[in-house]
């Protein structure tokens, strides 16, 4: 039993990144008293923001504002006949940590998916022939419509500040945005960010091959920006330390600069750091939770009473909690009974890097949105089944920041010395990407469950990935290759050099690709193939809500942030209308 019993609340939050600190926020406002419990420490601006310098090595090498594989680890494995390891250091995919989690060093790409995207099997049933997709391909659509999620995009792009331009607004398409997104109900609410040398490049490369260049939708402002919360974030100054680093300016939205120094100022909301969430506590019935069980920062094993039960931490604690708990029934791959765990994906990047001797891109002059992209390659955009596959891809070049261990050099610059020094002197800022950012769908055997033979150092057992890239995913790859090729040739560079998948790929974990992790936990209509509602309720226990990248039944070329915060509004939103008034499920099973 728990040493230490806490006062109750209406409502307790697992987790204070974005999801988190959405649904506490949304809920403090509607009066009830919020509790949030954080695993790891504060993040606060006095740690980070100027005249504090930034630090490569100290973010971007040791990871500092991430959690770590020590606090955190995840067990690997291809395929179901295989022993998982555990990770012993982050390389794929790095989960943040701390107030904030990965909403503190995500890059600040701010993208909707589009309405064909949420309802991928619907157009999958309609536009292939049975036997073209791989058997054991298991997508789904996303339980809502385009207009009932879409004034929660408009919302969540509000509060961070979104800058960019409007391509189709009510229906009509608009000059210089995304003729393919779907409509809006209103324009971004911030112009665009300036264009550098790289975007305008390569948007004039992708008109000239028939493409739709727009640029890249930013979560960092390109002007002062007052949100619906109060906050005000302002003007990015283009200083390039996005991706991997707190935003030292005050300018990329976060859970610190759009939402908490609101939240912390309401008298109904507190919060606790150091506290590492174990378990949720069911009643007998198991149809309802009473609270959480979590050590804090002396080790006491507290218990945390509440009415809500909100867990919204990265996507793989999320679905791992929900296993320790007995929340849901555990997904078998061979005979896929069970929800939890199931639609496991990630994505695949690549791309080309371009050397020009005689341009010079000013890499320390960009934020981390800064860039041009395309979405003519994405499902419904491109005939797939001919191609045979399904899926597509954000081709982009986005400039990344000036910062020198990361600079891009030729592949024969040695890798450290002299050398390396030379290669840097000669070809540092003389380089531009096109890089691609894909479809992964979710397969019959790609899963998450809890791992029998790695535990954490409370006894109880690591998560574990079982995933491995498919055919379909490297014939995407191949497809794009061809396309991004075309790009390079227009550029013409002095060299370059490609990565792309080949067809005998496998995953490797040791090579960052992004954090956007999908599934698990995953959102439909079907409580026999989902764990959640639309409104991110537990089909099985109706006062636990797990809003987070989990939610999602596959992945899209989409960064996942904008869907997180669209999906995590829409189920306060309903909390607030319909479940504070009659406790229960929200949809009938």
């Amino acid at each position: 039993m728990p040493n230490v019993t806490k006062q109750a609340v209406d409502v307790v939050v697992c987790g204070l990144g974005w999801a988190g600190s959405l649904m506490s926020i949304e809920l403090a406002q509607a009066g009830l008293s919020v509790r949030a419990l954080e695993k790891g420490p504060d993040r606060d601006y006095d740690e980070f923001a100027y005249p504090k310098p930034a630090d490569e090595y100290a973010y971007a090498v040791r990871n500092k504002v991430m959690t770590t594989p020590a606090e955190s680890a995840v067990t690997v494995r291809y395929g179901l006949q295989d022993t998982a390891v555990p990770t012993r250091k982050w390389g794929a995919f790095v989960p943040g940590g701390g107030v904030g989690g990965s909403g503190m060093h995500w890059t600040g790409v701010l993208i909707r998916p589009t309405p064909t995207d949420l309802k991928l099997k619907t157009y999958a049933d309609q536009a292939y022939k049975p036997g073209i997709l791989q058997e054991d391909m298991r997508i789904m659509d996303f339980p809502f419509s385009w207009q009932e999620i879409e004034p929660y995009y408009d919302k969540f792009e509000r509060i961070c500040g979104l800058s960019g331009n409007t391509g189709n607004l009510k229906g009509v398409i608009q000059p210089g945005g995304d003729p393919f997104e779907g409509p809006r109900s209103q324009p971004y609410p911030l112009p665009a960010l300036e264009d550098t040398l790289n975007n305008v490049m390569f948007s004039a490369a992708a008109k000239k091959l028939g493409y739709h260049p727009f640029p890249n939708p930013s979560a960092a402002a390109s002007r002062a920006w007052t949100n619906p919360y109060g906050n005000t974030i302002t003007p990015c100054n283009y200083c390039g330390y996005c991706s991997k680093y707190p935003c030292l300016n005050y300018s990329k939205a976060s859970p610190q600069t759009a939402v908490m120094d609101a939240l912390k100022r309401m008298d109904n909301f507190s919060y606790e750091v150091n506290a590492e969430v174990t378990r949720v506590v069911l009643h007998d019935d198991k149809k309802s939770a009473k609270g959480v069980i979590y050590y804090d920062a002396e080790g006491n094993e507290c218990f945390q009473p509440a009415k809500i039960v909100i867990l919204s931490s990265f996507q793989y604690y999320n679905v791992r909690l929900m296993l320790l708990s007995g929340i849901g029934k555990p997904y078998n791959p061979i005979t896929e009974e069970g929800v939890v765990g199931r639609n496991y994906a990630f994505l695949s990047n690549g791309g080309a890097t371009l050397f020009f001797k005689d341009k010079n891109f000013n890499p320390f002059v960009a934020a981390g949105p800064t860039g041009q992209m395309f979405n003519d390659i994405s499902p419904g955009n491109v005939d797939g089944p001919s191609l045979g596959f399904i899926g597509g891809a954000k081709i982009h070049s986005s400039q990344a920041t000036g910062t020198p261990i990361s600079a891009a050099l030729p592949k024969d610059t040695p890798k450290w010395g002299s050398g390396w020094k030379e290669g840097l002197e000669t070809w540092y800022g003389h380089s531009m990407k096109v890089s691609i950012t894909t479809t992964c769908m979710a397969y019959r055997d790609s899963y998450l469950d809890l791992d029998p033979t790695y535990t954490d150092k409370y006894g109880q057992p690591l998560l574990r990935m079982t995933f491995n890239w498919k055919r379909n995913e490297l014939l995407l790859q191949q497809y794009l290759k061809g396309i991004v090729g075309n790009l390079v040739n227009e550029l013409n560079p002095d060299s370059f050099s490609m990565s792309f998948l080949p067809m005998d790929a496998n995953f490797d974990l040791t090579k960052y690709v992004s954090t956007h992790n999908v599934g698990g936990a995953v959102m439909g209509d079907n409580p026999n193939t989902s764990a959640l509602n639309r409104y991110l309720q537990s089909w099985d226990v109706h006062n636990v809500f797990v809003p987070g990248g989990n939610a999602f039944p596959q992945n899209f070329q989409a960064n996942p942030t904008d869907t997180i915060g669209a999906i995590t509004l829409m189920a306060a939103q309903a909390i607030k209308d319909h479940y504070l008034s009659n406790p229960g499920p929200l949809v009938e099973a």
